[in-house]
C-alpha cells in the first residue's frame, strides 16, 4: 500500500486550495456565462497587457493547444480580438474588446466573493502574512526554475 503524510506538505495544501478556488469561481462564474480559464484570460491580459497565445499559455501554466479552444470561444463572443504582433508577423497579440470592460468588472465581483469567502476567518493580519509566504515561495520556485532552465 501507497503511503505518504501528505497534509504535512506545503504543495498539497497550495494544490488543494488551488483547486478550491477554482471549482468556487467556477460556480459564481456560471452565472456570467464565463469560465474560470476565460476569466485567467481577462486576468492575465488586464495584469500583463497585450500577450500572445504562448505567452498566455506560459503565464496560465497550460500548454499552448489548450488556449486555443479559450481564445477561439472569447474571440468568438468578441470579448478579445487577436491583432498581428507588429515585430513578428507570424505571432497574433490578444487584446480585450470594449466588450470585455462590462464582463470584466461582473467577474471581479465573482472573484471578490470567492475570495471573501475563503478568508472569512482570517484576520487582516493573518490574510497580509498568507500573502507574503505565498509571494516568498513562488520567488523561490521562480528563481530555481530559472536555475533550471540554463
Amino acid at each position: 500500500m501507497l503511503k505518504q503524510d501528505f497534509k504535512s506538505d506545503v504543495g498539497y495544501w497550495v494544490h488543494v486550495c488551488a483547486h478550491r478556488f477554482e471549482s468556487m469561481m467556477n460556480a459564481e462564474l456560471a452565472n456570467e456565462n464565463i469560465s474560470y480559464r476565460q476569466f485567467q484570460v481577462l486576468a492575465w491580459l488586464a495584469l500583463e497587457g497585450e500577450l500572445s497565445q504562448a505567452e498566455l499559455a506560459r503565464c496560465s501554466g497550460v500548454e499552448p493547444s489548450t488556449i486555443v479552444s479559450v481564445v477561439d470561444r472569447m474571440e468568438r463572443d468578441g470579448l478579445i480580438e487577436r491583432q498581428v504582433c507588429p515585430e513578428d508577423r507570424r505571432k497574433y497579440r490578444l487584446i480585450p474588446t470594449p466588450a470585455a470592460n462590462p464582463v470584466w468588472k461582473r467577474v471581479l465581483k465573482c472573484a471578490a466573493k470567492v475570495n471573501a469567502s475563503a478568508t472569512q476567518d482570517l484576520t487582516k493580519a493573518e490574510l497580509d502574512q498568507l500573502r507574503s509566504l505565498l509571494e516568498r515561495v513562488n520567488t523561490t520556485l521562480e528563481k530555481q526554475q530559472s536555475t533550471d532552465k540554463t
